[in-house]
């Protein structure tokens, strides 16, 4: 469990500890799609020769993770909820230079265990 940037608790858990979901708000999610640069293929080929992360590409998946991440959290935001949980993350290639980062989860409603 980490708090978010938004104050949502974010779960890939089912549950939150110390508190009880008392109302489930509904699926949420966030997706973007990144294309890779030409001067990022052309480094990544150079490295494919000596070997080692490929840290251009690391860069973009990172950030596309976090973008989806944020837009979902956007998403819980305005239904009200105040965590999301059962998170997944999802890649999947568009095109073959392009991909997709899909975030999902349940948007819920906490109260304290008593």
């Amino acid at each position: 469990m980490t708090a978010s940037k938004s104050n949502l608790v974010i779960a890939t858990s089912e549950t939150v500890a110390g508190f009880e979901i008392v109302q489930t708000l509904g699926l949420v999610r966030g997706s973007t799609v990144r294309a890779k640069h030409i001067g990022s293929d052309i480094v990544a080929s150079l490295r494919n020769l000596v070997g080692g992360e490929v840290k251009e590409y690391a860069s973009l998946l990172a950030g596309a993770r976090e973008q989806a991440m944020d837009r979902m959290l956007a998403e819980a935001q305005a239904m009200g909820a105040d965590a999301v949980v059962a998170v997944r993350m999802q890649t999947s290639a568009i095109q073959q230079t392009a991909s997709e980062v899909l975030c999902y989860g349940t948007a819920v409603k906490l109260a304290p265990k008593a």
